[in-house]
């Protein structure tokens, strides 16, 4: 075989080139495609409703209790304590107001648990038990009398 044919032939891009292309190419979008939905079924913290077709059956009514507790006009201001209890400072209920929580992990890694409060002070609640450090949504239920109260705050 002559130099220039040599040479010819080591420079042509050939079928073998293209199937190596297509079989790198396709690797490389159905690894990423696996990997991401690894991370996604890793870190999605749970079920937002169990039926949605039960839950719409109730919309209207959380919408009217919603509106009701909009109406009471209280608010709530929640400090986590170096010792990690919480401190919930009302404004709005009077005395024999009930304050609880449910706090839960926003990536679903810690467990949920419920955190239960004493009145400190006048429209003062500070939590029994400490909460561990990291992120947490709090879902606050505050009831006195006939009225009930419910926020979501998220702590840092």
């Amino acid at each position: 075989m002559t130099q220039q044919k040599q040479e010819r032939v080591r420079g042509q891009f050939t079928g073998w080139h293209i199937f190596a292309i297509l079989v790198v190419f396709f690797g490389v979008v159905v690894g990423v495609n696996v990997l991401m939905a690894r991370f996604a079924l890793s870190t999605f913290g749970g079920v937002t409703v169990e039926n949605s077709y039960v839950a719409s059956q109730h919309f209207n009514r959380w919408l009217d209790e919603a509106a009701k507790e909009k109406a009471l006009g209280w608010s709530a201001d929640v400090v986590r304590r170096e010792d990690g209890r919480l401190e919930i400072t009302l404004a709005g209920p009077g005395d024999g107001a009930i304050v609880t929580a449910e706090a839960w992990h926003p990536l679903g890694r810690e467990a949920d648990r419920m955190v239960a409060f004493d009145l400190a002070s006048d429209g003062h609640f500070l939590s029994r038990e400490a909460l561990p450090a990291g992120r947490w949504t709090l879902r606050l239920k505050v009831e006195q009398g006939g009225d009930m109260w419910r926020e979501e705050i998220a702590l840092q």
